[in-house]
């Protein structure tokens, strides 16, 4: 009963008046917003209510706060407000031109190292399809292809697929980046167990790259002494530049943003250093036309 009572009362103008009144603070306020009247306001947020069957504010002097009940469903009104803004746009797209769209989900190495260059390939050959890249880490990459947010992932190999369908897409190299005054920097490669003397900067704790760090700093026995977690490659970089301690990036990453600032890299010696990331979509036939072509564009043979 519940859920008949949502798909007949759950419209948009009450999602957005209830996300209005959270945000104002007061139903005045927020009906001022929305162009609508008080009296009408609050016959909506009264039905919502109902057909929900439990309080979604708190009524006091200051104004409405929300209770629990009411933080759960503004996290799903915003997400659902945001989609049909998105499917907005996206069919406001299709009457200037564009003629189809690759949702795609990624991890962090693969959209600095490769897919840069790969899409910019695609592109120049189709023009009017656009392409929705977001950046997860590689297991958000595999859940969010399972889910149906992406067409297409990009993760590394080691990450578990679960039942998706992968292919190899590139292989890549970590190194340790470091000042140059570091007691390794003079080395041309590195056993990462060597390392661990010495603090580190990791990428979020849900990264390939931190994970593999933390599983190879177990098995030789040792602790990482982790300094700081960081969002990003860059700020890797800059925060070993800062002498706050070393890092572990892929070669090329280190090429983008590592050398101008005057840093060192050493090979790792490690076999969990030489990856390879690969696509992962659910099934190949049910892909859209346009879809299928960047999957056939990023699986070509790689050198």
């Amino acid at each position: 009963m519940l859920h008949k009572n949502l798909t007949r009362r759950l419209d948009l103008i009450t999602l957005q008046l209830f996300v209005a009144v959270h945000e104002e603070g007061t139903l005045t306020k927020a009906a001022a917003r929305e162009a609508i009247a008080v009296s009408a306001a609050s016959k909506r947020l009264m039905e919502l209510e109902d057909a929900l069957g439990i309080g979604l504010f708190v009524r006091n002097a200051k104004g409405m706060a929300l209770t629990a009940a009411g933080e759960t469903l503004l996290h799903h009104a915003r997400r659902m407000l945001f989609d049909v803004e998105k499917i907005g746009l996206e069919l406001g797209e299709h009457s200037q031109g564009v003629r189809g769209y690759v949702r795609m989900l990624a991890n962090l190495s693969a959209i600095i190292q490769f897919l840069p260059e790969d899409l910019h390939d695609f592109v120049e050959d189709h023009a009017q399809v656009k392409v929705d890249l977001e950046e997860r880490p590689s297991t958000g990459v595999v859940q969010g292809v399972i889910d149906g947010v992406a067409d297409i992932g990009i993760c590394s190999m080691d990450t578990d697929t679960v039942d998706l369908i992968s292919v190899p897409y590139r292989h890549d190299q970590l190194v340790v980046v470091m000042r140059p005054d570091h007691s390794l920097a003079g080395r041309e490669r590195v056993d990462f167990a060597d390392t661990l003397d010495s603090d580190h900067i990791g990428l979020h704790s849900a990264s390939s790259i931190n994970m593999r760090a933390h599983a190879a700093a177990r098995a030789s026995g040792k602790v990482l002494r982790l300094r700081i977690h960081v969002p990003g490659f860059d700020a890797v970089c800059r925060m070993v530049q800062a002498n706050m301690g070393i890092g572990i990036l892929p070669q090329k990453a280190f090429d983008l943003f590592g050398q101008s600032l005057g840093l060192t890299a050493v090979t790792l010696n490690d076999e969990w250093s030489r990856r390879t990331l690969v696509l992962v979509i659910r099934d190949e036939a049910a892909l859209s036309p346009v879809s299928r072509l960047l999957f056939e564009h990023l699986r070509r043979p790689i050198l």
